[in-house]
């Protein structure tokens, strides 16, 4: 059942974080929605603007509606993410998408204010959520590169001006991670202090991690051990999902460590079978791999066993 964000981060503010993750194809929606079934989750589809040029985005739309066909009882929304002002507007016109994210994070405070309000007040029209972007997060994912030295935390004073006046429903904060597989060096982590003044400034307001993945060492090292070449890959902590999440993170953002399990599965099973060409095996392995590596994920979020408490608070809306 497909619902909208905004819905889930009522149930879950101040409780537990839920878990967004991005998706390219068959064989992650699979185990995603496995994974989630399995840990008794709600969850968020995210597709970025890389993921609908894949294939097409009617591609990835057409596997969601089957999933949600052959998986009736999961609940989750499908969200945008990292989009630019025209492909917001045209998934709100697509009349699929339960929210966008808008990232207008690179311009002005003045200038993404002006560009947020935008995507808002079309969003609003359709009866969708808006998720925008305040402070920089650095590394690379996809179409988004920051470099270190242009990255920075986001001002609450300037948060909570950027919300009451753009309009968006959630915001993506940057308190210290990053995207991609190089996010923290040393002891570096999150800046709690700055979370604990955004919800201060803006109490009850959903906030959002991005950057999150945690990077497991033990998925590096079986990488590198089956012919990967990642040297200094560190994540976010998944044991700080919980305290984030009584500072109003509702929602964290996970890829890279999606796209870790399929390599290592796909590079461990080629090595372990040089002659194979069938596509077929190394896929099913990894539709169960990507399903616990989501249960195990929904455990540090608190949303597992949410399940049934989200189906219950929806039904009395």
């Amino acid at each position: 059942m497909i619902v909208t964000t905004k819905a889930l981060f009522k149930h879950a503010y101040g409780h537990y974080a839920i878990g967004a993750y991005n998706i390219n194809n068959l064989e992650q929606t699979m185990g995603l929605f496995q994974g989630n079934l399995d840990s008794q989750a709600p969850f968020i589809i995210q597709l970025s603007k890389g993921a609908r040029a894949y294939t097409h985005k009617s591609m990835l739309e057409a596997i969601i509606k089957a999933a949600d066909q052959v998986f009736p009882k999961a609940i989750f929304a499908v969200h945008l993410d990292h989009g630019d002002e025209a492909t917001c507007m045209d998934c709100i016109q697509s009349g699929f998408y339960s929210s966008v994210m808008i990232d207008a994070s690179a311009e002005s405070l003045e200038k993404n204010i002006e560009i947020t309000k935008r995507v808002v007040q079309a969003a609003h029209k359709q009866g969708l959520v808006v998720e925008a972007e305040l402070g920089k997060l650095g590394g690379v994912e996809e179409h988004v590169s920051v470099s270190e030295a242009d990255a920075h935390l986001t001002d609450p004073k300037q948060a909570e001006v950027f919300v009451k006046q753009s309009g968006c429903d959630s915001l993506a904060c940057a308190i210290g991670t990053s995207h991609g597989a190089y996010k923290f060096a040393g002891s570096q982590g999150l800046h709690f202090d700055v979370l604990a003044e955004i919800q201060k400034r803006l109490p009850g307001f959903p906030l959002v991690m991005h950057g999150s993945s945690s990077v497991p060492e033990e998925e590096v090292a079986r990488i590198n051990a089956a012919g990967g070449q990642l040297r200094g890959a560190k994540g976010v902590d998944a044991n700080q999902f919980a305290k984030a999440a009584t500072l109003g993170v509702t929602k964290v953002n996970i890829d890279t460590d999606g796209r870790l399990v399929w390599c290592r599965v796909h590079r461990e099973a080629f090595r372990a079978d040089p002659t194979n060409f069938d596509l077929r095996p190394p896929g099913t392995i990894f539709i169960k791999e990507y399903a616990k590596f989501i249960a195990h994920k929904n455990t540090k979020l608190g949303s597992a066993g949410q399940l049934e408490a989200v189906r219950a608070f929806l039904a009395k809306k």
